[in-house]
């Protein structure tokens, strides 16, 4: 998942992170004008866009024909005429059993005791279309995969190792993402 704020090298690290493997980038830029999501896209080679899901201004799915659209607040209903790749996310377990049979995928908050998690996994809760979300990390990622989970969205562990004010030179990020996509496996 992207950081919630624009940045200069942001085109060329995300290229670079599609180059090495990422399976799907979500482009959450809350309280964000269209226009910069715009522009961000039309920095990206075309061949990313159809890994793409975005978070606000769902109108870019259709205009730069992208995977998806993310819906954030769990009440919120599925914009009419949205019917491919549509993801979800809470951290309620309960909403799980509904919105898993609406979406591709549900992202559950991760903040959840372990203990039920665990019980989750065992109702058959968290399965391959549920993923983990919320302070994963490189050392998370295992306990994830134990629980169940079909996938983890990584933001703060991989964000981190790039200062937008201070640098300009993305290789510690992008030797990270390898470490990440080897763990996943």
């Amino acid at each position: 998942m992207t950081q919630p704020t624009f940045f200069v090298e942001e085109d060329k690290i995300i290229t670079a992170l599609f180059e090495e493997g990422l399976d799907t980038l979500h482009i959450n830029k809350p309280d964000s004008e269209p226009l910069y999501a715009e522009r961000l896209l039309s920095l990206l080679p075309k061949s990313c866009y159809d890994d793409i899901v975005v978070h606000q201004h769902y109108y870019l799915k259709q205009e730069y024909d992208l995977k998806g659209i993310h819906i954030n607040d769990p009440a919120t209903p599925t914009p009419e005429g949205f019917r491919k790749h549509v993801t979800r996310s809470t951290s309620n377990i309960d909403d799980l059993k509904a919105m898993k049979k609406q979406c591709d995928y549900v992202m559950l908050l991760h903040s959840l005791p372990i203990d039920e998690m665990k019980q989750a996994r065992k109702n058959g809760l968290i399965d391959k279309k549920v993923y983990a979300l919320g302070g994963m990390t490189l050392e998370n990622i295992q306990m994830a995969k134990d629980l169940g989970f079909g996938g983890v969205v990584i933001c703060g562990d991989l964000w981190n190792r790039f200062s937008i004010q201070h640098e300009s030179n993305f290789h510690a990020l992008i030797e990270h993402f390898r470490k990440l996509k080897k763990a996943v496996g």
